[in-house]
C-alpha cells in the first residue's frame, strides 16, 4: 500500500479524478492576515486534506498529526513548509504557495484559518476542523502575540497599508495589538469583543469565535468533514490519531502508531520545532519555544471571576447552539459525537 494512503498522482493535478465543487464560498474574508481570494486559483486533487481552524485551537498540532499519517513515518519533516497556510497574507506570495502545492506528488494537506463558508467545498477533498474552548484559545492567543517578532508585526503593518492603498476597509481588529500583561484583564477584553459581535455570526470583516465555529458545526454531518477537539487530543492522542487516520482512509499499522503518537507529542515538537516549522524562527522570538507554549486546557479557570464566567456562558448561549457550546467546552469525550447531536 502507498505510504500516503492513496496512490500518488503520476503528475501534479492527476489523481483518481477531479473533485467536483459542491459549494462555492458564500463569504469573503479579508483581514490583516487573511484573504479568502487566495483560494480562487487553487486546483484541488482527489484526497487533498484541508485543516481549517480558528486561531490557537490546535492547527499546528493537527498539521503535524496529518503529516505523520500521510507519510507513515515519525521522521522530522518541515511540515510548516510542506503544508502552506494558503489564505495567509503575511508569509508567502500566493503564487509561491500554489507552486509549492502543484509540485507535490504526495497527498497534500493545507492549512486554513477561514470559516467553512469562506472555503470552497469539494466532494472528494477531506476537511478536518479542530475546536477548543474559546477561553483557552484566547489565552493561547495572548501568548502568541506576546512572542510575536518585530518582523512578523512589520508584515502585518505592511498588509494593513496595502489594504488601505487598495481602497479597502481597514480592519478594526485588535487581535495583533500587544496584549495586557494580566491574563484576567485580557480575558475581560476578549469578552467585550465577543459581546459586541453580531449575534447571527455574520461578522465577515473579522470572524469571531462563535460565528466561526458555527460555520463548521452546522455542516458537521458532511461525510468529508471531521470535527476533532483539542481536549480529546490531549486526553487520548493515540485514539484520536487512529480516528483521523480512518477518516483519511489511511491504514496505519498498529505496530507503527505508537511511534507516530510519540512524534506528535508536544515534547517532540518543542524539541524539533524549528526543523518542523522553519518559519517560526522568523515569526516568533525564541522560534519554536516562543510559539509552542504549554498547551494546557482549563487555564482560564485560574483567571476568570465568577461574573466573567457568567458573561461567557451568556454569550455562548446567545451565539451558539447548546450542543456546540457544550462540545467546545468538553470535546467529544464529554459532549458526545457532533454528528449525532440534534442541534
Amino acid at each position: 500500500m502507498p505510504l500516503n494512503g492513496l496512490a500518488p498522482p503520476t503528475k501534479p493535478g492527476q489523481g483518481k479524478g477531479m473533485p467536483q465543487l459542491l459549494r462555492a464560498p458564500t463569504r469573503e474574508v479579508r483581514t490583516l492576515v487573511l484573504d479568502s481570494h487566495r483560494w480562487d486559483r487553487f486546483e484541488p486533487r482527489d484526497g487533498d486534506i484541508i485543516i481549517g481552524t480558528f486561531s490557537k485551537c490546535g492547527t499546528t498540532w493537527t498539521q503535524r498529526i496529518v503529516d505523520l499519517l500521510v507519510f507513515q513515518s515519525p521522521a522530522v519533516r518541515p511540515f510548516g513548509d510542506i503544508s502552506p497556510w494558503l489564505d495567509s497574507t503575511i508569509f508567502n506570495p500566493v503564487e509561491e504557495d500554489l507552486a509549492t502545492l502543484a509540485a507535490q506528488s504526495h497527498r497534500r494537506y493545507i492549512k486554513s484559518h477561514l470559516p467553512f463558508d469562506a472555503l470552497p467545498l469539494w466532494d472528494t477533498v477531506k476537511y478536518i476542523h479542530v475546536g477548543r474552548d474559546g477561553r483557552d484559545a484566547s489565552l493561547s492567543w495572548k501568548n502568541h502575540m506576546k512572542a510575536a517578532s518585530q518582523e512578523l508585526r512589520a508584515r502585518v503593518v505592511e498588509q494593513a497599508r496595502q489594504l488601505a492603498a487598495a481602497g479597502g476597509t481597514m480592519p478594526s481588529s485588535q487581535r495583533m495589538a500587544p496584549p495586557p500583561e494580566d491574563p484576567g484583564e485580557y480575558l475581560v477584553q476578549w469578552l467585550d469583543r465577543l459581546e459586541a459581535a453580531p449575534p447571527d455570526g455574520a461578522d465577515t470583516a473579522e470572524p469571531t469565535f462563535f460565528g466561526f465555529e458555527t460555520t463548521y458545526w452546522r455542516e458537521r454531518r458532511r461525510p468529508n468533514l471531521l470535527l476533532v477537539h483539542y481536549d480529546d487530543l490531549q486526553k487520548d492522542l493515540a485514539a484520536e490519531m487512529r480516528r483521523i487516520s480512518a477518516f483519511l482512509e489511511i491504514d496505519t499499522p498498529d505496530t507503527l502508531l505508537p511511534q507516530l503518537v510519540e512524534a506528535a507529542g508536544f515534547a517532540f515538537m518543542r524539541n524539533h520545532g524549528n526543523e518542523l516549522f522553519p518559519k517560526l524562527t522568523m515569526a516568533f522570538d525564541g522560534g519554536a519555544n516562543g510559539f509552542i507554549h504549554r498547551g494546557r486546557s482549563g487555564r482560564w479557570r485560574e483567571y476568570m471571576e465568577p461574573e466573567d464566567v457568567a458573561r461567557y456562558e451568556a454569550v455562548a448561549a446567545s451565539r451558539a447552539s447548546r450542543a456546540l457550546a457544550s462540545w467546545l467546552e468538553l470535546g467529544r469525550a464529554g459532549a458526545g459525537d457532533p454528528r449525532l447531536s440534534p442541534d
